[in-house]
This record gives C-alpha cells, sequence and structure tokens, in this order.
C-alpha cells in the first residue's frame, strides 16, 4: 500500500506496457530469449518515455511504444505475430483516448506494418470505431500508412509453433499457451490517459476470430474518469468479463483503487477460465499490473523512477 506522503508525490507523467501473459517460467526460458524480451519492453519504455517526458500526449506515447513492440519478434504483434490455421498473419490492435473517449481499432488487417497506427487513423480520421478485413487494408493504403509484403510478419518460431499445433492435434488453438499480445498505457503532463494493444490473435486461429485486443471495453480501454487498461490472455474470457471497462467502472463508480479493481476483474475472469493480465494506470500516474498467470512481459517507468522490465511472476 502507498502511504500518505507517497500519493500526494504523483508522477508528472506514467508509462506501463505488457508484452503478454502465460506460462512464462524460468525452466522454459532460454538465456537468449529472455534477454531479447528484456531489451525489447526496455526499448518500449524508452520511446514512450521520450515522448512523455517532453511533454507530448498519452496517446502517441502509447503508440510509440506499441510500434516498438510491434517490430519485434519477441512478441505476437506486427513482425513475430503468430499464424492462422491456414498459415497467414492477420492482425488487431485498438487506441483510446481517455481525454474525450475517442477510439479507432482493426482486426484482421495483413499488410500494414504498424496496426495500432491504422487503429489511430480509423480514431482520428473516419468517423467509425473498428474496421476489420479487407476494408480496413484498404483504408490503410488511402491514408498512406506503411505497408509492407505479409511476409514480413512471418517467422520461423511462430511456424514451428503452427506445425507442432497441427501436428500434436492438441485443440483448437494457441499450443503454448503463451499470450504474446502487446499493450501500453500512459498518463501524460496534462493528466490525460490513454492505451493502445496490438496482437496477432492466437496460433491456429480460425475463420477470421477476432479476440478482445482490438474491442473496446475488453482489451483496451481509456477514460480520464477512471483509468487507462491493456489485457492479455485468453481473449474470448476477456470478451465475457468486459475486463477493461469493468475495472474502469470499479475504480470510477466504486471507488476502488486502481490495484483491487484490477485483481478483482482478473479473478472473475480466472473464475469464468479465462488466464492473462492487464496494466493499469490512472489520472494520478499510478502504474498498476495484475496477472493470473506464471509470468507476463511487463514494464514501467515514471517520471519519477528509471526503467522497470520484468517477465515472471516474482519479480517486481
Amino acid at each position: 500500500m502507498s502511504s500518505p506522503a507517497a500519493a500526494e508525490q504523483k508522477p508528472n507523467w506514467t508509462l506501463v506496457i505488457h508484452g503478454g501473459a502465460g506460462v512464462i517460467e524460468r525452466a522454459r526460458m532460454t538465456p537468449e530469449r529472455e534477454a531479447a524480451a528484456r531489451a525489447g519492453l526496455d526499448a518500449a519504455l524508452a520511446a514512450g518515455e521520450a515522448v512523455l517526458a517532453k511533454g507530448g500526449s498519452a496517446v502517441d506515447a502509447v503508440e510509440a511504444a506499441i510500434h516498438v513492440l510491434e517490430d519485434d519478434p519477441s512478441f505476437n504483434a506486427g513482425r513475430g505475430a503468430v499464424f492462422t490455421y491456414e498459415g497467414t498473419n492477420e492482425l488487431d490492435a485498438a487506441i483510446m483516448d481517455g481525454a474525450n473517449r475517442k477510439a479507432g481499432a482493426v482486426a484482421g488487417v495483413t499488410r500494414t506494418r504498424h496496426p495500432v497506427s491504422l487503429a489511430r487513423a480509423v480514431m482520428d480520421k473516419s468517423p467509425h470505431v473498428l474496421l476489420a478485413g479487407k476494408g480496413a487494408d484498404i483504408f490503410s493504403t488511402e491514408q498512406g500508412l506503411e505497408q509492407v509484403d505479409p511476409s514480413w510478419f512471418a517467422t520461423d518460431e511462430r511456424r514451428r509453433q503452427l506445425d507442432e499445433l497441427k501436428a500434436k492435434k492438441l485443440g483448437w488453438f494457441d499450443v503454448d499457451m503463451k499470450y504474446g499480445t502487446v499493450g501500453a498505457v500512459a498518463r501524460d503532463q496534462a493528466g490525460h490517459v490513454a492505451a493502445a494493444t496490438s496482437t496477432g490473435g492466437v496460433t491456429g486461429k480460425r475463420w477470421g476470430r477476432v479476440g478482445d485486443s482490438p474491442l473496446i471495453g475488453a482489451g483496451t480501454y481509456a477514460d480520464d474518469r477512471a483509468c487507462a487498461v491493456s489485457a492479455t490472455g485468453a481473449g474470448e474470457f476477456f470478451i465475457r468479463e468486459g475486463v477493461a471497462h469493468e475495472i474502469c467502472a470499479r475504480i470510477r463508480f466504486k471507488g476502488e483503487s486502481l490495484q483491487a479493481a484490477a485483481d478483482t476483474v482478473m479473478a472473475e475472469t480466472l473464475a469464468l477460465g479465462g488466464t492473462g493480465g492487464v496494466i493499469v494506470t490512472g489520472p494520478n500516474g499510478e502504474a498498476t499490473w495484475s496477472f493470473n498467470t506464471p509470468g507476463m512481459y511487463r514494464g514501467k517507468v515514471t517520471s519519477g523512477t528509471k526503467r522497470i522490465v520484468a517477465i515472471y511472476g516474482d519479480e517486481g
């Protein structure tokens, strides 16, 4: 618990990020993979920190942080996204501005290098909130966003995971039970919050499946009156629980702390059968996370602290 004195010394700005949650344990991790993930998280924090320290907006900061993670094959977003059952990469993303509750999201896009920026374009340059599939790809080219060949997103490791799932017939999807979705939440010097999330979904997904990440109120939500949330985990359960909005609602209407609200909603999600985690910040700049899995790739930095990254459940 924070002391009253600590509460008074709220930071000028805050950034919290995640790179996915799940069965992430030391015994399953190679030193090389761990080092790469920690470096990626630190680089994403540095990118968002550079925006916030100069007085930039929370929306710009979360977009900048997500850009780094989307280009890092250690995570399941952008380059390094998991494969669908048919062997393609379908990307989802969302972004939300807590100052006015404007939001943008995309699902099933295939050629935009940075899906989070496409979500931002939907928010800023269209009358809509969510675009999907071919139409979202067309809108992306019309907006002049960087396009790449679909092969840009593919990596050998993700293809191996798909091959393993198909060979072992282990179930519907996601052989490794790692949800590598990336996300960021921020509070800027003006006191506004924002959230963004980007993902390749789950290994072996079929039929145009869309999870919680691009769904406003499920995997992504921001409201200056309460908090900003980005989630990662078993998307179907996060949708059913309405995780991101539920956390903000408990804070806004019940006056719960960010940690209490996040822990309660994650416990309720687990009771449904859903595993994963969330990162949260609020108008006072608190930096919080909660997860019900062995680990979650995560990090945080504020105007008064140095960058911190963590992976395992017994860290930070």
